[in-house]
């Protein structure tokens, strides 16, 4: 077991590597860049001098749209395009950059000091582009939106889908599980985002609504008058009011697929000998089922339960968000990609792919932990 987890997590750093370099060869590909994006914002302030009836475009003896090679230069530092193409590559992992430069020596001091490096191996994601901050600071921002959301559904979603598996497979073929097996699957089948338009309609803040009772915005009232001096209770029940249709639409398609496997991984221990000998042995059925069956039936769900938990701190819905007003992981993304902010797109990609790969990890480990007959040992081979 500690061979194995050596390897894995050895594997992991070639694994990202990889991953950012993918990320990094695509942007590099990609139209629109960030000089390219100033070069249309700038066109379309000189269209708008030019119907206004002024001159100060033809003045400088530029075609509109166009930049002065010194403020071209100025911009590619800004956004570090200066730098050859394999500098950009390595800074991205990591490179040392002296926070103070000076012509005295390299000591192994300066060397081993973590503010001369920068890069992702060392945790240092850059600055955006626009938003004239650091990316980790920013993910810390939109962290609460989709920790909400994460949490919630996740906790939410393996809850009601074991209890409601269970008990499909125990009433299985009767009405219940006729009627449940509808209701989930046409839950299955309607998008979240739509869900998400049809309460906004009804039930919504606008003056169209049927009943106004979704918020505007946010998942607080944070700003209104006197929500400082809320009591705690008032501030949960608030927080909750704002909570509760985006994280029903944002589960609604998610129960289908748990619940089903649920179901249909109590029915196959069922069939198997040992429930009929112990059901020979006289022992209840509920003895059976949460002492026998629910033991082995539930390893595949359990076994799930380490990269579920790690990515449900940035799990995020584009759509859902920006239906109900959240800023959140989501929208900071699609943003980043939008506007190419490549900082905050690579910086992202690294944080996801790191952690799906030691949810992965912590998946293969509990497979050993739960059931004793797995092992990793190549001895067994």
């Amino acid at each position: 077991m500690p061979s194995y987890i050596i390897r894995r997590l050895l594997l992991i750093i070639p694994t990202l590597i990889g991953i950012v370099t993918i990320t990094f060869i695509v942007i590099q590909f990609v139209p629109g860049g960030p000089i390219d994006q100033m070069r249309t914002l700038l066109k379309g302030h000189s269209g708008i001098l030019t119907e206004a009836g002024g001159g100060a475009v033809q003045k400088t003896g530029l075609q509109a749209g166009q930049l002065d090679p010194d403020q071209m230069e100025q911009l590619k530092r800004i956004y570090h395009l200066d730098r050859p193409l394999w500098e950009r590559y390595l800074r991205t992992f990591l490179w040392y950059a002296p926070t103070e430069q000076t012509e005295t020596p390299l000591t192994l001091k300066k060397f081993f000091n973590r503010d001369n490096w920068e890069g992702f191996l060392v945790f240092k994601f850059g600055d955006s582009f626009y938003r004239n901050r650091s990316v980790l600071a920013l993910i810390k921002e939109k962290l609460p939106v989709s920790v909400s959301l994460g949490v919630s559904s996740f906790f939410m979603t393996y809850i009601i889908c074991i209890v409601l598996g269970i008990g499909k497979a125990v009433k299985s073929g009767t009405r219940f599980d006729t009627m449940t097996s509808v209701i989930v699957l046409i839950g299955y089948s309607i998008p979240g985002f739509v869900m998400g338009i049809f309460l906004i309609v009804l039930i919504g803040p606008g003056d169209g609504a049927v009943a106004h009772l979704i918020p505007l915005a946010g998942l607080t009232s944070a700003g209104t008058p006197g929500y400082d001096e809320w009591s705690l209770i008032k501030k949960i029940i608030d927080y909750l009011h704002h909570l509760a249709a985006p994280l029903f639409c944002f589960v609604l398609g998610g129960f289908a697929t748990l619940t089903m496997l649920t179901k249909n991984a109590v029915l196959e221990e069922m069939q198997k000998q040992y429930v009929i000998t112990a059901r020979a042995k006289g022992l209840s059925e509920k003895t059976i089922l949460f002492k026998h069956i629910l033991k082995n039936a539930l390893i595949p769900l359990v076994t799930g339960f380490p990269i579920g938990f790690l990515t449900m701190f940035f799990s995020g819905s584009l759509l859902i968000e920006q239906i109900f007003t959240l800023d959140g992981f989501g929208l900071l993304s699609f943003q980043a990609v939008i506007q190419r902010d490549y900082p905050i797109v690579l910086g992202s990609m690294f944080i996801f792919s790191l952690i799906a790969l030691l949810g992965q990890l912590l998946t293969d480990l509990s497979y050993v932990l739960i059931d004793r007959r797995i092992s990793f040992d190549e001895s067994q081979g």
